[in-house]
């Protein structure tokens, strides 16, 4: 796959089976991570990648933050499923550094844009991928389960397979209402 046909054609991939990455394929997906923007190199990230009993894990962490929220019945269950969605899941998490010309909102986006090349290294090589978050990335019990600090932040989940059915086309958007060429008059 050509690098042009990459960034213009990726989708994301909802439905995931096995097999999970191999990891010849893994080592190129965290690669990737690596050649993001990244003002003064402070690589303000680090991952986890989960596969089989850890995915359990993880299932049973994000059922208790529900339980902990008050969550209904159906809702805890759907908690704990959730990273079986895939065969691996990577967890990117922000890892703030103390710098004087990089803010921590740069930091955040540079942690954006890992995994987006993550997900795009994914593609290329003929993998499926989804980027996921939601309330959960945010709470502090799972936060804590996974041994955060207080300088780091979920970013992401990302789901890593082999695409289940057809991926989705890519939507058809008018890019001149996202573009304008100079500044306002």
């Amino acid at each position: 796959m050509n690098a042009i046909d990459l960034v213009t054609q990726r989708v994301s991939s909802p439905k995931l089976e096995a097999p999970a990455p191999t990891d010849a394929q893994l080592k190129i997906i965290q690669q990737a991570a690596f050649r993001t923007a990244d003002h003064a190199y402070l690589r303000p990230w680090r991952y986890m990648v989960l596969q089989g009993g850890d995915l359990e894990k993880l299932g049973d962490i994000l059922a208790q933050a529900s339980a902990l929220e008050g969550e209904s019945d159906d809702k805890i269950e759907r908690a704990r499923k959730m990273p079986l969605r895939a065969p691996m899941m990577i967890i990117a998490i922000a890892s703030f550094k103390e710098h004087p010309k990089v803010p921590l909102w740069e930091q955040l986006v540079s942690t954006g844009g890992a995994c987006q090349q993550m997900i795009s290294a994914a593609y290329a090589q003929g993998l499926g991928a989804i980027w996921r978050t939601g309330p959960l990335a945010m709470n502090d019990f799972v936060t804590q389960a996974l041994g955060l600090t207080k300088k780091e932040k979920i970013v992401g989940f990302l789901y890593l397979g082999t695409p289940a059915g057809q991926l989705k086309p890519v939507p058809d958007l008018n890019i001149s209402d996202y573009f304008i060429k100079g500044l306002p008059k």
